[in-house]
Order: structure tokens, then C-alpha cells, then sequence
């Protein structure tokens, strides 16, 4: 055990889940470790059921054509049906089916933890974080301090901050190449969009703010930060690839 996890309160638990690292930490002295279990449990059947890697998921049987869309999952549909939503709402900028095969991984991700925020809040725990791959959801004070504080890292310099996010109850989405290459495509060129480092959203949901995050990203250095200038409930940060920020007006940064 960590000296910092034998200073702060609470309790802390990291798994591999979905491919990435999936840190909850909960700052409530008298939280309980079967709430962790519950989320590890529900965030273990997502990957489960919504993996394009594993063949045996409701996602793979689908692009397989084994599994008919309306024999699918509730949450498997109520997910697809998002995506469109979104597709939608983003001119096609998020599309769940930009690669060219069908992939909500882009919506996964942030919507699970959106629901794993849930059921800690179910159990009664009030003071939490979730970081999933650098995506995360704020929840009440990180106990001693008033607040959460979320540094946003440079595009350019991992040991460099480009802004600090101060939050009690938030959501915040990164999306660039600088961590995973180039894997977020423009779906209407299906090339990956040039002169744009990273776009950073912030909101009350996860899921939402990443698919924003996503769709600025792939509108490239003109189009997206006119179109986050236009959200309603969710603020943005653009780094340009001459290292311009750009941001809207409410960005919450310290």
C-alpha cells in the first residue's frame, strides 16, 4: 500500500478493464468495498458485451450478422440508439461506424462510467473519482481538500499541464492522437483530421462529453471549436497544433 492511500480516506481500487487502466477512488470514510466489487463486476460485463476484440460479444455477433438487433441487449440497443443520436446532433462527426464497421467504443466507455458513478452513488457514496484512461467523473470533494483538481496534460509534453480543471460534480473527456496515435477519424474524408492537438469537454455526463470530444477532435482546427462554441450544458478546450488554446468561455480551468 501507497503512504498516499494511508493518508487520505476512503479506499482506492485499479483494474484492467476494457483495455485500459480504471482507477475508483472514493474519498468516504465508511464506503464499503462491495460497492467496488458491484462496479469491477458491471464494468467487467460491458467489455463483455460491447468488445469489438472479443468474438463472443453482442458487438461482434452483431457486425457478424448472428445477432439480430432487436434480440440484442437492452443496453446494447439503448447504446446504438445513442450513437445515432449523437451521429445526428454531430453532423456525422461521431459516428459509431466511422472505421468503416460498427465500434461504440466511443460511447462505451464514458456511458459505463456514467453508470458505475451510479451505482456508487446507490451505495450511498458520495465523494468519488473515476478515471478511466484519463476520462473522468467527478463526484462531491476529494476529501481533505473542497474540491477536485484535474490536470489536463499538454498535447506535446507529458510533464506539462495545459490547464487544471477545479470541480465538485463533473465530467471531463480528452480526445487527440498523443496517447493512442491516430484513432480518431474524420468520418466524412476517413482520414484523421490535421492542425488539432486535443479538444477537452466538460459537462455532466461522461459519455456525452467524450462523443463531443471525439466529434470536435474530428472536425478538425476550424470547424470544431465553432461547434463547441455552440454546446449547450458542456464547455470546451481546444490545443491547436501550433499550440493555441482555445476555449469556451466557461472552460472551468485554475
Amino acid at each position: 500500500m501507497s503512504v498516499l492511500a494511508d493518508v487520505l480516506p476512503g479506499i482506492r481500487r485499479v483494474e484492467h478493464v476494457m483495455g485500459m487502466p480504471i482507477v475508483v477512488d472514493v474519498r468516504d470514510d465508511d464506503a464499503d468495498e462491495a460497492a467496488l466489487d458491484e462496479v469491477f463486476d458491471w464494468l467487467r460485463w460491458v467489455d463483455a458485451t460491447f468488445s469489438t476484440y472479443k468474438p463472443d460479444s453482442e458487438i461482434s455477433r452483431l457486425v457478424r450478422g448472428e445477432l439480430a438487433f432487436e434480440d440484442a441487449h437492452s443496453d446494447v440497443r439503448w447504446v446504438l440508439g445513442r450513437c445515432e443520436q449523437l451521429r445526428q446532433e454531430t453532423r456525422g462527426y461521431f459516428d459509431a461506424r466511422a472505421a468503416g464497421t460498427l465500434d461504440p467504443s466511443g460511447l462505451v466507455k464514458g456511458w459505463s462510467v456514467d453508470r458505475a458513478a451510479e451505482i456508487l452513488r446507490q451505495a450511498d457514496v458520495r465523494n468519488f473519482a473515476v478515471n478511466a484512461g484519463g476520462d473522468m467523473r467527478l463526484s462531491g470533494r476529494a476529501i481533505p481538500e473542497l474540491v477536485w483538481r484535474v490536470g489536463i496534460q499538454h498535447p506535446l509534453d507529458r510533464a506539462e499541464i495545459a490547464a487544471v480543471v477545479e470541480a465538485n460534480d463533473l465530467a471531463i473527456a480528452t480526445s487527440g492522437a498523443y496517447a493512442r496515435g491516430d484513432h480518431v477519424l474524420d468520418p466524412h474524408t476517413h482520414r484523421p483530421p490535421h492542425g488539432v492537438l486535443s479538444v477537452t469537454v466538460v459537462g455532466p455526463e461522461l459519455a456525452t462529453a467524450d462523443a463531443y470530444a471525439t466529434a470536435a477532435f474530428a472536425m478538425g482546427p476550424h470547424g470544431g471549436p465553432h461547434w463547441t462554441a455552440r454546446l449547450r450544458g458542456y464547455e470546451a478546450m481546444t490545443i491547436l497544433a501550433d499550440e493555441t488554446v482555445l476555449s469556451t468561455g466557461g472552460f472551468p480551468h485554475g
